[in-house]
């Protein structure tokens, strides 16, 4: 592992002299011969790989899944075939994307195996639009985003969702016989959760009170002119999905088995599909120097502090709504101002149309004490909106890289990106008139290294998700996490679910750490002034792809 000694004050002193506006992106190279070849072939993939029947259902049966890992070999082998001798980089990264994506289904079908170890995997309709590219960890299609639908349903949209529900009985059915042999203990004792959460999706929905949140804002699933066969589909899932968690509940007790993949198996996660330079053992050593750091820079902060008056949490819902609206603008104009983000229409939108729910005193997770305190750490985390707003607006050139990536191999660059915005704003100022705010941010950074560290331990086999809770928990300043909370409960679960989630957090952060330490390594070698904004602009232009990618990308030489 580099050392990245003295990056901060770097990136600190590159941001204490006048920035420039932002450059614009970097327009696209014409593709080589060869790639168009290469996007044929990408959109030829995506449909094989949600496994169908011969009448066209999804199939997640033994027989299905045999053909597809028997056909496996047969798709790589035409991707090793288009030569890209000669490519630039940018079109020699698409052509490694196809490549993790192979890599992940190959992931699946040799060691992960969701769709028979893994009840949550078919936990398949969703009221929110995820803050991520793509729903965090693995699921069975087709996946029900009710977001998704224009409310009140057109008669159109009335019968694509009835037939889409109508189905979810069956295909849970399917489920139980799928996961027959499934030993992994942690997975089923945790695992009727998610299926209760959906129930109560189901019958709130019923009743027309659900509230979906979504990129543009909070809408109500209006169920005006509902068809009477759409509300008996809407019953019949919902007994459904609590049928399957009690069965889920009774069935755990009886498994005895692992629920990790192993040290030898993440580790060939991490370089084949995250296309991460960091395996198990460097990432505990990264995520334990992380939670290191954030503590004692934590009670540095405290004693830099110690005279002014404590941050006093807000406990009134009006105030509390009214200091998350002064946030919004005040984080949207900072951002912009120092080349953070774009300072467009649609980027400061992204971020005013996410509300913050107000949780009275003695209801509130960790994320919740966190904005009581203060709503603008975990608003710098909402970059993610203005990511999937990009996304949205102004779409990348490559169709590779224009829709998110499969198997969440996004989670480096989503999530470590976003926890790695949380302190570049800091750093850059946004709390030099409220320093107790920093405060938080060295909170929200111990809480994620501790359950990223956790999590690797879970993969490992060497400790249960309670044990993993309860570390999660202790490691958090303040006493702002409760093992035994839905949050903590949830975090740990996908983080098994999905090997590299929980630590993408803070090994996607660091990784952004080293493309801006060596964007400033270049720039000082050449004599020149680091352009901190240019820069950002540059990362986001490489889009949602793992930051190795973006780094060899940033680091190629640019045509004259």
């Amino acid at each position: 592992m580099r050392t990245r000694a003295g990056l901060l004050l770097t990136i600190a002193l590159a941001l204490a002299t006048p920035l420039p506006a932002i450059a614009a992106p970097v327009v696209a190279a014409a593709a080589p011969a060869g790639h168009a070849t290469l996007v044929q072939l990408f959109r030829e993939w995506r449909a094989f790989v949600t496994p169908r029947a011969a009448d066209g259902r999804i199939d997640y049966g033994p027989a299905a899944i045999a053909a597809q890992a028997a056909a496996l070999p047969a798709w790589q082998a035409r991707l090793a075939a288009i030569d890209t001798r000669g490519w630039p980089v940018a079109a020699a990264i698409d052509h490694r994307l196809v490549g993790a994506e192979m890599a992940g289904l190959e992931f699946n079908l040799r060691v992960l195996k969701p769709w028979a170890r893994d009840p949550g995997f078919y936990a398949m309709i969703a009221a929110d639009w995820s803050d991520v590219p793509a729903h965090e960890g693995q699921y069975a299609e087709p996946f029900i985003d009710l977001y998704a639908f224009a409310w009140p349903l057109s008669r159109t949209d009335d019968a694509r969702l009835t037939a889409l529900l109508a189905a979810v009985p069956a295909r849970l059915a399917a489920a139980k016989v799928n996961l027959a042999a499934s030993n992994a203990a942690d997975l089923w004792r945790y695992g009727d959760r998610a299926f209760r959460e959906q129930a109560e999706v189901l019958t709130t929905l019923a009743a027309g009170k659900l509230v979906m949140r979504t990129l543009d804002g909070a809408k109500p699933a209006d169920m005006t002119g509902a068809s009477p066969a759409l509300r008996r589909a809407i019953a019949a899932a919902a007994i459904a999905s609590s049928d399957f968690a009690n069965w889920v509940a009774v069935e755990a007790p009886k498994k005895t088995g692992p629920s990790g993949v192993g040290k030898a198996d993440y580790d060939w996660h991490a370089a084949h599909v995250q296309l991460s330079p960091y395996g198990w053992d460097a990432q505990v050593t990264i995520l334990q120097r992380e939670l290191d750091r954030a503590l004692a820079s934590l009670r540095l902060e405290e004693a830099r502090n110690r005279a002014l008056p404590p941050l006093v949490p807000v406990d009134d819902p009006a105030a509390f709504a009214a200091k998350v609206r002064a946030a919004q603008a005040k984080f949207s104009a900072f951002i912009a101002a120092t080349g953070l983000a774009e300072g467009t229409d649609w980027a400061r939108t992204a971020i005013a149309k996410q509300d913050m729910v107000f949780a009275p005193p003695g209801r509130r997770n960790f994320f919740d004490h966190v904005t009581a305190a203060d709503p603008l750490p975990l608003m710098s985390h909402f970059s993610h909106w203005i990511e999937l707003a990009r996304m949205r607006e102004t779409p990348h050139a490559s169709p590779i890289r224009a829709v998110p990536p499969l198997f969440n191999i996004y989670a480096d660059r989503s999530e470590g990106f976003a926890t790695a915005f949380e302190e570049l704003a800091m750093q850059a100022g946004l709390y030099d008139d409220n320093p107790r705010g920093r405060e938080l941010v060295w909170i929200m950074l111990a809480n994620r290294a501790a359950r990223g560290l956790a999590s690797l331990h879970v993969q490992a086999n060497s400790i249960d998700l309670a044990t993993a809770g309860r570390f999660h928990a202790a490691w958090t300043p303040r006493g702002w996490s409760d093992a035994n909370s839905p949050l903590v409960g949830f975090e740990q679960l996908l983080y098994l679910r999905q090997p590299g989630y929980g630590p993408s957090y803070v090994i996607g952060k660091v990784q952004l750490d080293a493309i801006i330490a060596a964007a400033s390594h270049r720039a000082e070698a050449a004599g020149q002034r680091f352009d901190f904004a240019a820069t950002m602009a540059a990362i986001r232009a490489a889009g949602i792809v793992p930051p190795a990618l973006i780094g060899e990308e940033l680091a190629a030489p640019r045509a004259p």
